[in-house]
């Protein structure tokens, strides 16, 4: 068996995704997921220009192989471009060889470790109260962990609170809008909102929040200590993760469960917050971390140290990616929990999937692959349309972490 071809569909039903499509000699083929949110073309250009070439002749089946030819025998390696363009051959391999196995891809990583998936939601509001509605709209669509995010008095348009009350699309502009920041406010308001909900919905749901890098180490201190008495499941990204001996002050100084990881690439970014036990989540995802092969490594070294997954799963991934992320969650021995932004009905129709939502969990199919494919012809209907993330500015005018 030999890669025939491989291509490249880029396509916008609601937001853009960059799939990568591999084709067999046998008529096998396979898809992964590329997407970079703000810079799909950036990983487009690496895929067709240095990746694909490569990849012409060789044996699909060597998927080890063919992810260290690409990693390591790049001297440029590493950075979200690189990373994401492997994982995207990376799936799409899995994906063929689980086919090649008539398998479910659960199985060919290992078999079932659980029958369905512990997702979470997004709920957010203007607001307190608005949150505090839109929480309660989640629990009764039946999830068991929602996150809760609020606009802030006096800054502009906060972090995580959309345009809408199911979808939230960050990227919404042809170059950036400018959102605003102050951290004093956040921390006199945020924990109120938590109060709130501790008061209306008891402490039977999972509650979590995403600080966005937002905080210096002392303040994400502080918030988590503020936080405690509502028992959230965790505290995403409390502070920025380029240094990694910030988050030991924040340890030492709260209880409040800790999870980072989203922009990871590979394993050697979550390292030493693993095997120093400062984190008690890791969010690396199947795009961003180079794939099913190498999202494996890490898991495998967190499980050492009772470090659990809790994957990213927002919309700026395609639903190849949560469909590959799904295989991996039901087979993954110290799984935690994974987020679930819902797609749009575009993006649905686009992407057809087997895997579904029920009672607060997702629960992936038994076809032979990772599930997910792509309708072509309706993803021509749906051109690439330039689209960046905000940046963030404190009140004086300085630049602050998006």
């Amino acid at each position: 068996m030999k890669i025939a071809a491989a291509k490249v569909i880029v396509c916008s039903p609601g937001r853009n995704f960059v799939t990568l499509k591999i084709e067999t000699d046998q008529g096998v083929y396979g898809i992964g997921d590329g997407t970079l949110n703000g810079r799909e073309l950036s990983v487009v250009s690496y895929l067709e220009d240095h990746v694909i070439p490569c990849l012409i002749g060789m044996d699909p089946r060597r998927i080890e192989d063919i992810w260290q030819y690409l990693y390591r025998g790049a001297y440029w390696r590493r950075g979200p471009v690189t990373m994401r363009a492997i994982a995207a051959v990376d799936m799409a391999l899995w994906d063929i060889k689980a086919k090649m196995a008539g398998m479910p891809l659960y199985d060919l990583l290992g078999g079932k470790s659980r029958d369905r998936v512990l997702v979470y939601g997004h709920a957010n509001g203007s607001d307190v109260d608005e949150t505090v509605e839109a929480v309660g709209q989640y629990i009764d669509m039946g999830y068991k962990a929602i996150r809760a995010q609020t606009g802030v008095p006096g800054i502009k348009d906060a972090y995580g609170v959309g345009r809408g009350k199911l979808y939230y699309e960050p990227a919404d502009a042809a170059l950036p809008t400018v959102t605003g920041w102050d951290t004093r406010k956040a921390l006199n308001y945020v924990p109120k909102m938590f109060e709130k909900l501790r008061e209306t919905y008891g402490f039977d749901y999972h509650l979590l929040h995403d600080g966005h890098h937002r905080y210096t180490p002392q303040e994400a201190a502080n918030l988590g200590k503020m936080l405690e008495p509502y028992q959230l499941f965790w505290l995403e990204d409390c502070t920025p993760a380029e240094n990694q001996e910030a988050f030991r002050l924040v340890r030492q100084h709260t209880v409040t469960p800790l999870a980072v990881g989203e922009i990871f690439n590979t394993i050697w970014d979550a390292k030493d917050l693993i095997q120093n036990q400062l984190i008690d989540y890791i969010r690396a995802t199947v795009v961003g971390a180079g794939g099913l092969t190498h999202l494996r490594r890490i898991a495998d070294l967190a499980s050492l140290y009772q470090v659990r997954t809790g994957c990213h799963g927002a919309t700026d991934l395609s639903p190849v990616t949560m469909g590959c992320a799904l295989h991996f969650d039901t087979w993954v021995p110290n799984f935690g929990i994974q987020e679930y932004m819902r797609h749009t009905e575009e993006t649905d129709a686009v992407f057809p999937h087997d895997y579904r939502f029920e009672d607060g969990h997702l629960i992936c199919g038994e076809t032979p692959g990772h599930g997910v494919d792509i309708d072509e012809d309706l993803a021509a209907r749906y051109p690439y349309k330039r689209a960046y993330l905000p940046v963030a500015r404190l009140e004086d005018g300085t630049m602050w972490n998006w």
